[in-house]
């Protein structure tokens, strides 16, 4: 599998300088290699963070638990998952959440994407930091399409890694599926300082649903960054505000899945 390599205008300092218009230009770089990505308009950066920058959040990742964090032991939807909010970490990964979120990033999605007027989550709704012990996975799905706190659309996913030395005997690929989930058309190591930006729509399907195979002590890091749109019209109360979670051919095959499936109605 080919990925770019380039790397984001943002530099480590006090003030984590972030050149807007370098931005742009990096964004515009790639735009017609996004919008012809298949299986819906998708890419991958390799070194997309500098190197002292990315180190750095290695070295703040929260090892203990912090507030309000979230676990997932829900089978299918997501298992040995931990998603902990920016916000309940150190100042530095605090302000360098600040940079994701700031308009330099925004204009270098927008001139990658084609998707104007971009909005950032403040509280980082199922976003944030993302770790998945030995043994978990995340189960293929389309996310959420309403942020229903800000009242916008979900429009693109910007996930980062974090793990140095990822093995591919680990396993933990990105999975990128067709429409009618009858076929992986791509899959993305999660190896370190590795980018991958997509637009999340009902057809985006993507999860890792293979369960970790790592050595004890190391354990599948991300960012996970989410973006949307305003609209004009007023918020239809129907539109899906649930992540919609989708079975493999072989999940649809698995009693454990339908089980599982059953019991979280209950």
């Amino acid at each position: 599998m080919s990925a770019n390599t380039q790397t984001l205008p943002i530099t480590l300092n006090p003030q984590l300088d972030f050149d807007q218009n370098a931005a742009s230009v990096f964004g515009e770089s790639l735009t017609s290699e996004y919008s012809q990505a298949t299986p819906f308009p998708h890419i991958v950066i390799d070194n997309f963070l500098q190197t002292d920058v990315i180190a750095s959040i290695r070295e703040n990742f929260p090892v203990e638990p912090t507030n309000n964090e979230m676990l997932y032991e829900r089978g299918y939807k997501g298992q040995l998952k931990r998603q902990i909010s920016p916000n309940e970490c150190s100042p530095y990964l605090k302000s360098l959440f600040n940079a994701f979120n700031s308009a330099p990033m925004l204009q270098f999605l927008e001139k990658l994407t084609g998707i104007h007027g971009l909005i950032s989550d403040p509280y980082f709704t199922g976003g944030g930091l993302h770790e998945t012990r030995s043994g978990g996975f995340l189960g293929v799905h389309s996310d959420f399409r309403l942020n229903k706190k800000l009242n916008v659309e979900r429009r693109l996913n910007v996930i980062i890694y974090l793990t140095e030395d990822w093995q591919e005997e680990y396993g933990g690929n990105l999975e990128l599926w067709d429409i009618g989930m009858k076929k992986c058309l791509k899959k993305v190591l999660p190896i370190y300082n590795r980018c991958v930006i997509f637009n999340t729509d009902k057809d985006s399907n993507h999860g890792h649903p293979e369960p970790l195979t790592t050595p004890e002590g190391i354990t599948r890091r991300s960012i996970a960054l989410y973006y949307y749109t305003a609209s004009t019209q007023a918020a239809d109360p129907s539109q899906r505000n649930k992540t919609h979670y989708k079975p493999r051919p072989k999940d649809r095959w698995s009693l454990k899945y339908y089980v599982n499936k059953l019991l979280k109605k209950r």
